[in-house]
C-alpha cells in the first residue's frame, strides 16, 4: 500500500522558509515592528512581488496591525515580520506607531458634571 499524499500544510516549516527566503534579510535590519505597529501601503502592487508580499500591499490600503496581517494570512508573526521588513526596505509599505489611547478625563470633573445634571 502506498501512503496517502498529505495535503499542503500552510504552517509547514518548509513553506515558511521558502516564503521568507530563509530569513536571510532579518539579520541585517531591525525595524522594531511589534504586534500593534500599524502597516499601510504606499504603492500599488508590483508584478515582481511574491504572492504574500502582494497580498500584504493590497490588504493594507487602510492601516492594519502586524497581528491582524498575521491572522489574515494565517502565518506566524515572525514570518510576517520578515515579509514586512522586505516591503519596508523596498518602500511598498510604511510602518506607523499605534494610535495612542485617549487620556481619560479627570474624575472630579466628571463627578461635577454628573452632580450638575442631577440638580437640573
Amino acid at each position: 500500500m502506498s501512503k496517502p499524499e498529505r495535503a499542503w500544510d500552510p504552517g509547514n516549516p518548509d513553506r515558511l522558509y521558502i516564503v521568507t527566503k530563509g530569513g536571510e534579510e532579518t539579520e541585517k535590519s531591525d525595524t522594531g515592528l511589534d504586534l500593534v505597529t500599524l502597516i499601510v501601503s504606499r504603492t500599488e502592487t508590483d508584478p515582481g512581488l511574491q504572492p504574500e508580499h502582494e497580498t500584504i500591499v493590497r490588504m493594507c490600503d487602510y492601516p492594519l496591525s502586524v497581528a491582524e496581517i498575521s491572522a489574515y494570512l494565517t502565518l506566524p508573526v515572525s514570518t510576517v515580520t520578515v515579509l514586512l521588513d522586505d516591503l519596508l526596505s523596498r518602500g511598498h509599505v510604511e510602518a506607523r506607531p499605534p494610535v495612542p489611547v485617549a487620556a481619560l478625563p479627570d474624575v472630579s470633573l466628571l463627578e461635577a458634571v454628573m452632580h450638575g445634571l442631577q440638580n437640573l
